[in-house]
């Protein structure tokens, strides 16, 4: 019996790599989220390329897998023998009517919601930054009454530079004898 694995959308989202632009999750990630092996996930790919199109899945090229294992970290040593495949946000959607499990349809619900959160944490940094950009502008025609409230929501934005301790013995601190 399998152990069972939480499916946390906060752990997903650690999964999700951005390469060649898109959002996408490889498929050794994808297999353990389904609890089936790599070999499993990507057999029912390719028994079923029509419903895999370019821009649901991708396979990685050799130098895109070299940086992606600089990025992570992982060994060169042993491991895959061929590059590993990415799947986009259709393609990942695409797998649970490949997969067909109660298993496959919960994670999908998951992966899905991972992505849209994704996608929302971004378009509000985008918003954030449009507006910025939008007092800068206004700054410069409404002069110091702008600036003193683009300076506020600079430094609410800014995180916080945090003072660093001092190391040692110091005089002032010393206990009198």
């Amino acid at each position: 019996m399998r152990r069972r694995i939480p499916v946390a959308i906060e752990g997903i989202e650690r999964r999700i790599c951005l390469i060649r632009g898109e959002k996408v999750m490889l498929d050794a990630d994808l297999a353990v989220l389904y609890q089936v092996e790599t070999k499993t996930l990507n057999r029912a790919v390719r028994r079923n390329p029509d419903r895999f199109p370019d821009d649901f899945m991708f396979r990685l090229t050799k130098d895109e897998l070299e940086n992606l294992r600089c990025q992570i970290g992982t060994s060169s040593w042993g491991g895959r023998r061929y590059q590993p495949y990415a799947f986009t946000e259709h393609g990942v959607a695409m797998l649970s009517s490949v997969l067909n499990s109660k298993r496959a349809v919960q994670v999908n619900l998951r992966v899905i919601r991972a992505f849209i959160s994704l996608r929302e944490a971004l378009a509000t940094h985008k918003d954030l930054a449009r507006k910025i950009e939008d007092l800068q502008r206004q700054q410069k025609e409404h002069g110091e009454q702008l600036g003193a409230v683009y300076s506020i929501v600079k430094s609410l934005i800014e995180a916080p530079a945090k003072p660093k301790p001092r190391i040692g013995f110091t005089a002032a601190l010393a206990r009198p004898r």
